[in-house]
Order: C-alpha cells, then sequence, then structure tokens
C-alpha cells in the first residue's frame, strides 16, 4: 500500500466505503464515521496553523526578492489565477445544472450512522484571524529582514509540512471512505458517483480551453506562435502529471521554457516563482468542484459569494506544499468560512478535488511558461 499513489488509495477508500455502507454493516459503518469526525476535527485544528506556516514564508520570500520583474511576475500569476476562477465559475454556471438536475432528486432512505463517540479539537484561531496574522508576520519579516524570525517560521513549515505528508494525507483515504460509507448507508451514493465522472471530464476541458488562453494572450503580446509555444510544454505537462507537484516539476519545466526562447535567466526566476504562486489550473478545480459540491445537495452560489472566494484563492494558496493534495488543504479554511462548507461538504470536496490534482498541477506549470514568454518580453523591453 506505501507504494501506491494519494489517488489509488482514495479509489481504494471510496470503493471500502461504499461496500461497507451498501452491505449495512452497521457497528463498521459507525467505526468508520467516528473516526472521520476525528479526523475532520483535528484537520479543522490544523487549519490555522498550515495558513501561517505556508503563507507567511512565503510572502516574507516574495519580500525579499528585489528588482521590477517580481511585481510584473506577481501581478500576471495573480491576475491569471482570479481569471481561472472566473472562467470556472461562468462555465460550471451554465453547465453544471445541465449535468446534476438528477442529483438534486434523489432522496435518502432515512438511515443516518451515527459516530460512536465525539473530540472536539477547537482551533487556536479563527481561519481569517490566521490569514491575517500570517500576512502581518510575512510583512514584517520582509521589513526588517528578519533572519531569526524567518528561519523559524520556515521550521515551523517543515512540521506542518511533515504533518501533512505523515498524517493527514496517508489518513485521508479512511476519512474518505468513512464519509461514503454514512452516504451509502443513506442511500445517497450512487449519483454522487455518476455526477463525479461529468464534473472530472468538465475540469480538465476548462484546464485545455484556459491553458490556450493563456498562450493566445502570450504569442500576442510576444509575437511567438502560441501552438508552437504549447507543443513545447508538453514535457513539463505530462511530468506534472506523474509528480502532482509544481515544486517537483520545475526543473522539466525551466528547460521546456528555454525551448519557448526565454533567456536563462528570465526562466530561472519565473519558473520557480511561479511554482508557489501561480495556481490556474488549482483554482479552476477548486471553484468547479465546490459548485458541484453544492449543487449535488440542491444549493447554488452566486457570482458575488464565489468572487472574494477566488481573490482569497489566489492568496491563500501563496507556497501551498508540494505535496499531492497541498492546494485543497491550503484552502479548506476558505471553504469553511466564505462558503459555508459542511464537514461532509468538505470530505466530497476533498475526493473531487483530490481525483483530479494532477491534472491541475500539469495546468499550473504549462501556465507558468505563458507568464514566463511574457516576462521576458518585459524584460528585453
Amino acid at each position: 500500500m506505501k507504494k501506491l499513489g494519494l489517488l489509488p488509495k482514495l479509489i481504494i477508500g471510496i470503493i471500502i466505503g461504499i461496500i461497507l455502507g451498501t452491505t449495512r454493516i452497521e457497528f463498521l459503518v459507525r467505526l468508520l464515521v467516528t473516526f472521520s469526525g476525528i479526523f475532520g476535527n483535528f484537520l479543522g485544528y490544523v487549519i490555522p496553523l498550515l495558513i501561517i506556516g505556508f503563507v507567511a514564508p512565503g510572502i516574507a520570500e516574495l519580500g525579499n526578492k528585489a528588482g521590477k520583474l517580481l511585481g510584473i511576475t506577481a501581478g500576471i500569476a495573480y491576475a491569471s489565477t482570479v481569471l481561472a476562477g472566473i472562467l470556472a465559475f461562468v462555465a460550471a454556471s451554465l453547465i453544471l445544472p445541465a449535468i446534476i438536475t438528477a442529483g438534486r432528486e434523489t432522496a435518502a432512505e432515512g438511515l443516518v450512522a451515527e459516530p460512536y463517540f465525539e473530540i472536539q479539537m477547537p482551533a487556536i484561531m479563527g481561519i481569517m484571524t490566521a490569514l491575517v496574522t500570517a500576512f502581518l508576520l510575512g510583512l514584517g519579516m520582509a521589513a526588517i529582514k528578519s533572519d531569526t524570525m524567518f528561519r523559524f517560521m520556515k521550521e515551523f513549515q517543515q512540521i506542518i509540512q511533515k504533518v501533512i505528508e505523515s498524517i493527514i494525507i496517508p489518513l485521508l483515504p479512511i476519512h474518505i471512505a468513512g464519509i461514503f460509507s454514512r452516504m451509502a448507508y443513506a442511500g445517497e451514493v450512487a449519483e454522487t458517483l455518476a455526477v463525479f465522472g461529468r464534473v472530472f471530464i468538465l475540469v480538465i476541458a476548462i484546464h485545455i480551453i484556459f491553458i490556450i488562453f493563456q498562450y493566445l494572450v502570450a504569442g500576442s503580446i510576444t509575437g511567438v506562435n502560441p501552438f508552437r509555444a504549447i507543443k513545447n510544454m508538453l514535457p513539463a505537462y505530462f511530468t506534472a502529471i506523474g509528480t502532482q507537484s509544481s515544486a517537483a516539476t520545475i526543473p522539466v519545466t525551466v528547460r521546456s521554457t528555454l525551448n519557448n526562447d526565454v533567456s536563462d535567466e528570465v526562466a530561472e526566476f519565473a519558473i520557480p516563482l511561479c511554482a508557489t504562486i501561480h495556481l490556474a489550473g488549482s483554482t479552476i478545480a477548486l471553484t468547479m468542484t465546490a459548485i458541484a459540491v453544492m449543487a449535488i445537495e440542491g444549493m447554488t452560489l452566486g457570482f458575488g459569494e464565489v468572487l472574494p472566494f477566488i481573490l482569497m484563492l489566489g492568496v491563500t494558496m501563496v507556497a501551498a506544499p508540494g505535496v499531492p493534495g497541498g492546494a485543497i488543504m491550503a484552502a479548506v479554511g476558505l471553504l469553511e468560512t466564505m462558503l459555508g462548507f459542511t464537514d461532509g461538504q468538505l470530505a466530497l470536496m476533498m475526493a473531487l478535488y483530490i481525483a483530479q490534482d494532477s491534472f491541475g498541477t500539469a495546468a499550473n506549470v504549462t501556465g507558468d511558461g505563458a507568464i514566463a514568454l511574457i516576462v521576458n518580453k518585459f524584460a528585453r523591453s
């Protein structure tokens, strides 16, 4: 099992949960539901720490980098991420109601699997408090150039990343199994799985459309053939599908970017930076899956609710951990506070997001190449 990736483990967890819930083995279902409740509470405790641990040093690192190219690159990356989220919202609003209509009509059979017991783990601070604290610390470290504080925050970041890699990610399939066992026990799982497949295909399609849009814009600014540029970035795209990490794909992304006649200096600066601040593919997936999860339960989200979420998402995922599912972990707090997600909705969201995580990462790194093309144009002017 250790050699399996996160996605196969997640699929196994879903299958086991559905089998146990469908066969109505009550004590096993309740056991899984108990674990899911404890895990969900632990996750709620960790999220504020994760935000501080990753956002604060990420902002401090950005602040320590000098030069006009930093502002240009960061601005383009943020604009790209926000545009990606808006495109995802428009596509989801137009297409998802037709895809998920049947899911709204699916009625539960009235059976509820209750946990044997609960363990409360109140977070040490709220999500927005953690975000403000992270900004304050990050900007403060950059302003006073505090090496001591920065080293402390980097070590704190390593601790939180260890928690994610050693506890949260390995136990996540069991948590998902508990959620799906409860859904199957109540008779709610069939249409949910059907919706998963449709949303997955839609997310990949929007990824491809946005990548083409990015390179059309880059091509119009730089004069480069956008489709030749995309072809040159394909090695990075397919490598990211395998690594599920923008950071791990940096060497291939840099090499692919150099094939588009971007200078060594720009490629070696822009690509590592964008690997941590440009998450257009992840934003598309998070936005669409959030709307899909709400639609499964017959709820809708308006643009006025989703836009602030997208704007904050572009900031909160700065320096998201380079592990599979890192972006969704960084976004959980916003889903709770800004969109009102429950534990069950968060678990569905995780399952939906992680199923396409590798493709979201691939869209991220391919888009990094388009940003590098534009930055290269500014660097030469």
